[in-house]
């Protein structure tokens, strides 16, 4: 017998035809003897809905009352559920997150999570009792209903598994695992039986859609063994699990790329103590988050600073620095939406030289032109021209050996 946790998203529960399929899976674990706790989203579209209510009737929201309408989603999810599980023969309730209650700050809107009181679900357990959760809510500390942000449910999930201390957090998605790289675009990428927290930690925030990153966080920081699989086929996923678990360790495991990072080039900056500081302090102040950075060497006095900003951020981010540009001193301002984040990510990294001397020969050969570099332990990431995306990330797949066989 084990203690589990089985999340479900949107498309997982897009209708009652899948619901009643998601309670057939539920069952199954049940009968076999486990402890099971479900999280689940709200079905397909209906939190894009409810959203959209919100902003037509006031498009400067109380953010209270928005995490009010929100969370509703997951309620129903969670109800309906709970009955499809009783039709059954199964004996399940439903929870609201302050119920439990899952305990979050203030932050209405991107709540995080602060504490979670297990003790009523253990209760429950005892009982032979199934839980259903309702995911991507809590309660703050004025006794508010909160939300997660966009795809708190997998936050909830990997959260719950780790106050409960559950042996697995099995997260169903609508793909089987996760792969080498994107299969819409690499036919031969093939699907990973193992692959270690930082490394999907780094996949998901350069644009693997598989985990949210914040629950990737949460999994890696409370060594929750966690699964993504698919929720419309009955086999295996990918185990997201401490590096200790993973007995061989490819160099390269994966190759990631974001579209959603546009690059801003500030020409001619005076090259003098604290300029920096001056450019990326406006942005600063906007919210608005830089990435990759690079300076070329000062000539006559000056230099050239080129960074990204996400993409949603680019006419922000060229007005804030439009706004200072007198009292900088630079020369132009060139903004480029047109490019493509592509990453290469292995913990192998750490002990095999080369990596990435292959990434920039492949590209040369391929007559791909590199913009931005930056590195950490375990990746090397590049900025290149959006329109060398697919023919990037085939050629890099197939020089790592990552074709499948």
């Amino acid at each position: 017998m084990a203690r589990l946790v089985l999340k479900f998203g949107g498309s997982s529960v897009a209708d009652m035809v899948r619901i009643r399929q998601v309670a057939l899976r539920v069952k199954r674990e049940a009968d076999a003897g486990h402890e099971v706790a479900v999280v689940v989203s709200a079905m397909a579209g209906v939190t894009n809905q409810l959203v959209g209510w919100v902003t037509d009737s006031c498009r400067l929201h109380d953010a209270r009352e928005y995490d009010t309408v929100v969370s509703s989603g997951e309620q129903v999810t969670a109800g309906l559920l709970a009955l499809a599980l009783q039709n059954l023969g199964v004996n399940a309730r439903s929870w609201m997150g302050w119920q439990i209650p899952v305990k979050t700050d203030s932050v209405h809107g991107k709540a995080r999570i602060q504490d979670i009181d297990t003790k009523i679900l253990i209760e429950r357990f005892a009982q032979k009792q199934v839980a259903v959760v309702a995911g991507f809510q809590g309660l703050g500390p004025d006794n508010r209903v909160t939300t997660l942000g966009r795809g708190g449910s997998d936050t909830s999930a990997v959260a719950l598994a780790a106050a409960l201390n559950a042996e697995r957090c099995d997260i169903f998605t609508d793909v089987d695992g996760v792969y080498t790289c994107d299969p819409r675009i690499v036919a031969k990428a093939r699907k990973l039986a193992k692959i270690t927290y930082e490394e999907m930690l780094e996949m998901a925030s350069l644009g693997a859609k598989v985990l949210q990153t914040r629950s990737v966080e949460l999994a890696m920081k409370y060594r929750v063994r966690t699964q993504v699989l698919s929720s419309f086929v009955d086999k295996p996923g990918t185990l997201v699990v401490d590096e200790d678990e993973i007995v061989e360790k490819e160099t390269v495991s994966g190759i990631a790329y974001n579209r959603d990072e546009a690059k801003i080039t500030i020409v001619g900056v005076p090259d003098r103590p604290g300029v920096a500081a001056a450019i990326f302090g406006p942005l600063a102040q906007s919210a608005i988050n830089v990435d990759m950075i690079v300076q070329n060497v000062s000539a006559d006095g000056h230099t050239d600073i080129t960074f990204t900003v996400a993409k949603a951020d680019l006419d922000r981010a060229t007005a804030a620095l439009r706004d200072v540009q007198a009292k900088l001193g630079f020369k132009a301002l060139k903004p480029d939406p047109n490019v493509v984040k592509v990453s290469v990510i292995g913990v192998g990294m750490r002990s095999h030289a080369g990596v990435a001397q292959l990434m920039f020969k492949t590209l040369a050969e391929k007559g791909i032109n590199i913009q931005v570099i930056s590195t950490s332990e375990i990746k090397v990431s590049v900025l290149i021209a959006d329109e060398y995306t697919e023919l990037a990330l085939r050629a890099l797949h197939t020089a790592y050996d990552l074709d499948a066989a």
